[in-house]
């Protein structure tokens, strides 16, 4: 009980520290972190006045921040800027001919790789684009966004066999905003990423209570570019693929085979699809014209953001990314962003994983990220000896006492850090109870879906765990989140929503995990404390491990005879 309420205030503090500086992600990340602490500990809140009211504390806490950041913005969640394709959406669009004229003449000389037309319905996204504040300034935008993706994009695209233009899927799907997040379908599920992937669907992406590659730029890029690929196989037309990915091939396959036409003008004209589709493929045949004339247009004035630029080191252990921040001495927001895979600041314990890091940093991680034990990666913290530094102060700023803080380092109570170049900072490790013990308190506003998509597991296991049908859950209600020690092992597969037959959910596991002791030190010495101790007599010492830099990869599944439902039937953008 002691140990869970110094972890939730440790929690609650670093949110707190975060929040005061203007770092409302990672303020989220510690203010949610530390309420499941308690909501998934396996103990009765109600039951335990103490534990009461240290919940009641930390929510109403969280609340208030919230509350005065709302008043300064949208809150702990970033303001999202609009795709081109959702400010367009309710827009009554007028076809200009000297549009619909020009366009026709400079298509002789645009260089595509996908078979470009002209028509009224592409001419009024041109025009509406090209010729309205609103439409230019969301456009451009993306436009300068996908500066710091296209080269990324256009290799894998390369790699993978399919067209260069079908980049520009992006600015209908996201702007290119890697972290995007879809409106709530009305089943609860919300696309994400990119690329705006559902949160079901075998797409060769990991996603469970640590990673979501739907938001990793490169591993959601090559998943694409197989998936259009693969619904190209099937339709046999790239116009009717782009409609595929947007409203499912399956959906497409069924309003061919209706009306007998394989074409999406003809589909288009005999309304067989719906308003988001019609609108969906000329708007992306606008912007590859647009981009390929961009001063015609009025777009002379984009200025591509710089690509990002990173060190990739494939890691085999978990580590804390404010213990990156540390080491590579970069602010945790930048990180976070290079990372954008990661939902809870620490990466996965029990797989390989792809860590990104600034251009050029790799080498200092390999060095000084060996002086952490591997063990506490994922809770310890790395401080580099500044001159006004003592025992004392060094402790006071970490909330440890000064023997722990000795003892992490080998060093004596007495000794000075003077001539120490860092020291490790023995935190607490979050405590994760046994995964067949991991139960969720329900909340006002949750739903089998939204829980499901929170823990990374799907829906049908949330209701064969708990018996339950439906989405709707009461709230006060506690479910396992992860498979109980009676539950058996049936097979796991997910009927998509909009009818496609034998897709099955991408479905992960809460790892499983133990609390570890609070500053146990491991077998070997630990390397920074030996390096201090070292330091004390005026010699050196080293030892480390070495992590391997590499190129993200991603597996693609086995092929399926039918494409998976890629995302929902969008409503109005």
């Amino acid at each position: 009980m002691r140990l869970l309420i110094q972890q939730v205030e440790q929690a609650y503090a670093y949110g707190e520290a975060a929040y005061r500086k203007g770092n409302l992600a990672e303020a989220k990340v510690e203010f949610d972190r530390a309420v499941d602490l308690m909501l998934s500990s396996g103990i009765d809140i109600k039951a335990d006045a103490q534990l009461q009211d240290e919940f009641d504390r930390v929510v109403d806490g969280v609340n208030a921040m919230e509350m005065e950041a709302l008043k300064q913005g949208d809150g702990f969640v970033p303001k999202a800027e609009p795709s081109p394709a959702e400010v367009a959406s309710d827009v009554t669009f007028e076809v200009d001919p000297n549009i619909v004229a020009k366009a026709k003449t400079q298509l002789a000389t645009t260089k595509s790789d996908l078979p470009l037309v002209v028509n009224d319905y592409v001419a009024a996204y041109i025009n509406f684009f090209a010729n309205t504040q609103k439409g230019h300034n969301t456009l451009l935008h993306s436009f300068q966004r996908a500066g710091r993706y296209k080269a990324m994009i256009q290799r894998v695209m390369a790699e993978e066999g399919v067209p260069q233009d079908l980049i520009y899927l992006a600015v209908a799907e996201s702007g290119f905003n890697p972290r995007a997040i879809g409106p709530r379908t009305r089943s609860g599920g919300r696309a994400g990423g990119m690329w705006q992937f559902m949160p079901v669907g075998n797409y060769g992406l990991t996603r469970n209570a640590y990673v979501d590659e739907r938001f990793d730029p490169e591993k959601s890029t090559r998943a694409y570019a197989r998936y259009m690929k693969f619904i190209y196989d099937q339709l046999g037309d790239w116009y009717l693929s782009m409609a595929g990915y947007d409203w499912g091939a399956g959906n497409v396959q069924r309003a061919v085979q209706k009306t007998g036409y394989a074409d999406f003008w003809e589909l288009y004209k005999r309304n067989n699809l719906p308003a988001e589709t019609k609108n969906y493929v000329p708007e992306i045949l606008a912007a590859i014209i647009i981009a390929n004339h961009p001063t015609q247009y009025g777009f002379d004035d984009v200025t591509l953001d710089p690509p990002v630029l990173t060190d990739t080191v494939t890691i085999n252990y978990s580590v804390d990314l404010r213990l990156v921040s540390d080491v590579v001495g970069a602010p945790t927001d930048e990180l976070l962003a290079l990372n954008p895979s990661v939902l809870r600041m620490t990466t996965p314990p029990d797989a390989p994983f792809d860590l990104h890091l600034p251009a050029g940093t790799a080498t200092l991680f390999g060095e000084r990220i060996a002086a952490i034990p591997a063990a506490k990666r994922n809770a310890w913290r790395y401080h580099r000896v500044a001159a006004e530094d003592t025992m004392a102060t060094v402790a006071r700023e970490y909330r440890i006492s000064e023997a722990e803080l000795a003892e992490a380092n080998q060093l004596r109570f007495s000794d000075s850090i003077q001539g120490i170049e860092a020291l490790a900072i023995p935190l607490a490790p979050v405590a994760a109870p046994p995964a067949n013990m991991l139960l969720y308190t329900v909340r006002r506003g949750d739903t089998l879906v939204t829980i499901a998509d929170r823990f990374g597991v799907s829906l049908n296991q949330l209701r064969r765990w708990n018996n339950i049908a439906g989405i709707k859950v009461e709230p006060g209600r506690r479910l396992h989140v992860a498979e109980p020690a009676h539950a058996s092992r049936a097979s796991r597969g997910h009927r998509a929503a909009s009818g496609e037959n034998g897709a099955k959910a991408h479905e992960t596991a809460l790892p499983q995990g133990s609390a570890a002791k609070r500053n146990a030190l491991p077998d070997a010495k630990n390397p920074l404390a030996l390096k201090a101790a070292a330091a004390a007599k005026k010699a050196g010492a080293r030892n480390g491990e070495a992590s391997s830099a590499k190129r993200s990869r991603t597996q693609m599944p086995a092929t399926k005879s039918k494409p998976p439902a890629r995302k929902r039937k969008k409503s109005t953008r």
